[in-house]
């Protein structure tokens, strides 16, 4: 039986890009990848995904073209240098957290392109990334909703439409607000346990305390294991999260919004990245509480 399921190209293969490229391998999607680091493209392809030397080469043909990049000026470079590969009605699905004002120049060079865009970012991290149980916050025109939905099945658990227009940035903008929150949650652990420790409280206490009651929540119990047993393999690291801490401040800033606790975090992941743990997951920015 020839294979008939759509050809796509990823662009930028960091943690969340390479998941997504490993899973739409596996689900028979032929899958081409391409990063600035042509080494990580390369490791994927003992999991059937192609590995491109150039954003051109890679997007050539392809019906679709996912891009996972790091920041909004990442995501428009490469889309530059896949120019002379594209073809003008060709699906681009965009995952990445880009912020606002860098989500216009995509949308921009989308309809001077002739490209639909799907704007598309994700929550989640590295593990539902790799399980496949992203939530995908999604906007998009309805007559190619049907079409990115089977790529969408394979990479999240829960896809929420919540536009129709894919260049408007609604799903870009609710992704801010949702980091605002994972923000607050990633600091008020990391404090509390600080604290604790500062104060010579048995962090098991906190847990115990909290456990079951309103306070309590996953997101607690998760980072905040990793801080008591010092195990920071990133999921999402430090450096990541400043990055979405200063879109969020950009956002804000335009909309006249004062998000005092964003800029306050902002500045802890930031100290941490400077204290050389930057790499770390995000949970590490526990360390920024201490001097050593």
């Amino acid at each position: 039986m020839t294979n008939t399921r759509p050809t796509v190209a990823v662009l930028g293969i960091g943690i969340i890009g390479a998941a997504l490229a490993r899973n739409l391998a596996r689900a028979g999607f032929a899958v081409r990848a391409w990063n600035r680091s042509p080494e990580k493209a390369a490791a994927l392809v003992a999991d059937g995904v192609t590995a491109a030397e150039t954003p051109a080469d890679a997007v050539t043909g392809a019906d679709f073209v996912l891009t996972a990049l790091n920041d909004g000026p990442r995501v428009l470079d490469a889309m530059r240098a896949a120019v002379p590969g594209l073809r003008k009605g060709t699906t681009w699905v965009q995952v990445s957290t880009v912020g606002v004002d860098a989500f216009d120049e995509l949308a921009a060079f989308a309809r001077a392109q002739g490209l639909f865009l799907v704007d598309a970012p994700v929550q989640g991290t590295r593990g539902p990334a790799e399980q496949g149980k992203l939530v995908i916050l999604a906007a998009g025109e309805p007559g190619i909703r049907d079409r990115v939905q089977p790529l969408f099945d394979t990479i999240g658990q829960r896809t929420m439409w919540v536009g129709e227009d894919g260049t408007s940035g609604t799903a870009s903008r609710l992704k801010l607000v949702l980091n605002t929150w994972v923000l607050a949650l990633t600091h008020g652990v990391g404090e509390t346990l600080a604290l604790a420790k500062g104060l010579d409280v048995d962090p098991k206490l906190v847990f115990d305390a909290i456990s079951g009651g309103p306070l309590d929540n996953q997101y607690f119990h998760l980072k905040g294991g990793a801080i008591l047993a010092n195990e920071y393999t990133p999921s999402f690291t430090v450096d990541n999260a400043e990055k979405d801490a200063r879109l969020v401040l950009q956002a804000a800033e335009h909309a006249g919004i004062r998000v005092d606790v964003v800029a306050a975090g902002a500045e802890r992941l930031h100290r941490a990245s400077e204290q050389g743990h930057g790499d770390k997951d995000m949970a590490a920015a526990y360390l920024a509480s201490f001097e050593d």
